[in-house]
């Protein structure tokens, strides 16, 4: 196990990747009982989405860990999948089949553009300080994820307030998130999990830590043959291509995909990997090469690429890198043996999906925001001084908080960098993959507010 994984060349240990993939795990289980209930408005079936998203989890994960020796996760992602539901379905009136029809195609094109090595060029492509407002910018979304996620702020009244501490749940949060930092601040190991799991088991007399209702393991089987393969039927891929009237929708549709699910992995990879060594300056000597998979970042873009099709052969939306991988990285997790971690709780939720839910987003929130305080320690990089250099760095580092989402922040640091670029009549200062990934991010923010 060491020689695969490597433990002493990464600067861990094999007790340390177990506690980090248990802290993922945790901070990331949500997924299995939200993203059924989610997609299930569509039409799907609720224990069919269960399991394809267990399964997707499963292999995409286990792929980032044993092809990639890479501490990060793969479930469906959260926004993607709201994207799917309500934007797809609801809004342009494709059917879920459609839809995931739609995902099979996006995952195609992101594996088409990683083995050209585009992927690549692009991650080369990005300024150093826009970089490091990416990884700070990954620590500030993951820590307003965590208190949207436990409901302390709230819009209740139009605009973001801190919620009326009336609640058992707030209290819990609180005390779940004082104990953390203070583990943290005592060094002690396995900070993170020990408070996930106190947290949780304080949370029962409390009322908070409660089981939900899910099917058993027999019943997802008895329903998954609705959603597997359904992208092969009349009603899937065949039907996308049938009205050549509805071809530019489908294809904007597609192109919207890719483009956040590209750009929400990038961000995450440079956001995470880069500040806690993952991805080393060696690694990236290693992506200078233009044959094969030799360094990390080839081998976890590709991992990340070919998660999404599967899933959706399963009947999932997109399958991405999910950010709170974060959590295990801040707990210790630098190999892939953690993702294996994380792989194997996934199997075991399949048929203990009523105890995993039980882990209140009240025990998680903590979690993501003491590492969100960690990961902020990027910004240090930047010149803040210099307002031509703060500009695309606030953009990139604040705007994924604000809008929700990685890929939209990323969209904002590259347009700024052009603009104030051109403006100091520096243009050739200008990576021309900036020029053009700003002009495609500009082109999807067309379509989508046409469409």
């Amino acid at each position: 196990m060491e020689k695969f994984f490597k433990f002493k060349e990464n600067g861990t240990t094999l007790s340390r990747e177990v506690i980090a993939g248990l802290t993922t795990f945790f901070a990331m289980a949500y997924i299995i009982v939200v993203n059924p209930t989610l997609l299930s408005e569509s039409g799907m079936e609720w224990g069919a989405v269960f399991l394809a998203t267990i399964i997707a989890s499963i292999i995409g994960t286990l792929i980032m860990g044993l092809v990639a020796n890479v501490p990060y996760a793969q479930a469906p992602g959260m926004g993607l999948n709201a994207f799917f539901v309500y934007t797809v379905c609801f809004g342009l009136g494709f059917t879920w089949q459609q839809a995931l029809s739609m995902v099979f195609i996006c995952g195609l094109i992101n594996i088409l553009i990683t083995v050209t090595k585009l992927r690549k060029f692009i991650i080369k492509s990005i300024p150093r300080s826009l970089q490091n407002a990416i990884g700070g910018g990954i620590g500030i979304f993951i820590a307003y994820l965590g208190l949207l996620n436990v409901g302390i702020i709230n819009f209740g009244s139009g605009v973001p307030a801190l919620s009326t501490l009336n609640q058992p749940a707030f209290w819990l949060f609180l005390i779940g998130l004082v104990l953390t930092i203070v583990l943290l601040v005592c060094n002690v190991k396995g900070a993170i999990l020990i408070g996930i799991i106190v947290t949780t088991l304080l949370g029962i007399p409390m009322g908070v830590t409660v089981t939900s209702d899910t099917v058993s393991f027999s019943e997802a089987c008895a329903a998954l043959p609705t959603t597997f393969g359904a992208i092969f039927t009349s009603a899937g891929l065949p039907s996308l291509f049938t009205d050549a009237a509805k071809l530019p929708l489908v294809l904007v549709t597609i192109f919207s995909f890719s483009i956040s699910d590209t750009f929400d992995t990038i961000g995450t990879f440079i956001g995470t990997g880069r500040r806690a060594g993952i991805f080393s300056d060696e690694d990236e000597k290693a992506m200078e090469t233009n044959s094969g998979f030799k360094s990390k970042m080839d081998r976890a873009l590709f991992a990340d690429a070919t998660a999404t099709s599967i899933g959706a052969i399963f009947g999932t939306s997109n399958t991405t890198t999910f950010v709170e991988s974060a959590a295990g990285i801040g707990a210790g997790g630098r190999t892939g043996f953690t993702s294996v971690i994380v792989a194997v709780c996934f199997a075991l939720s399949a048929f203990l999906a009523t105890f995993v839910s039980a882990v209140p987003f009240a025990a998680t929130a903590p979690a993501l925001i003491v590492v969100g305080i960690m990961m902020m320690s990027s910004f240090k990089e930047i010149k803040w001084d210099d307002f031509n250099e703060a500009v695309p760095a606030f953009f990139a580092g604040v705007f994924m908080a604000f809008c929700y989402s990685i890929s939209y922040g990323i969209a904002a640091g590259f347009i700024f960098y052009c603009i104030t670029k051109v403006c100091k009549k520096q243009i050739k200062e200008i990576h021309p993959i900036i020029w053009v990934v700003s002009f495609l991010f500009i082109l999807n923010f067309i379509l989508l507010a046409i469409i």
